[in-house]
């Protein structure tokens, strides 16, 4: 059963190490745990500048599962 509510802002991870889905290279982004339990939005590579959606699901002990998808222009 998924859980829909943000975790423990005290154990939750609070950022992660994503690869740009555009050119590879890897990117620190910061989560945001008290935002939602499952979290969409748009952020651009810190390398190559091209968007990103970012879809976040937090898991019950904090941990956060994170996943990129292309944005073509």
């Amino acid at each position: 059963m998924e859980n829909d509510k943000a975790p423990d802002d005290q154990s939750a991870d609070v950022e992660a190490t994503v690869t740009c889905p555009h050119c590879g290279e890897l990117n620190e982004i910061a989560l945001d745990p008290g935002g939602a339990g499952a979290q969409d939005y748009v952020e651009d590579c810190h390398v190559c500048c091209r968007p990103w959606r970012v879809h976040i699901r937090w898991r019950r002990n904090g941990s956060a599962e994170v996943h990129l998808n292309r944005l073509d222009e």
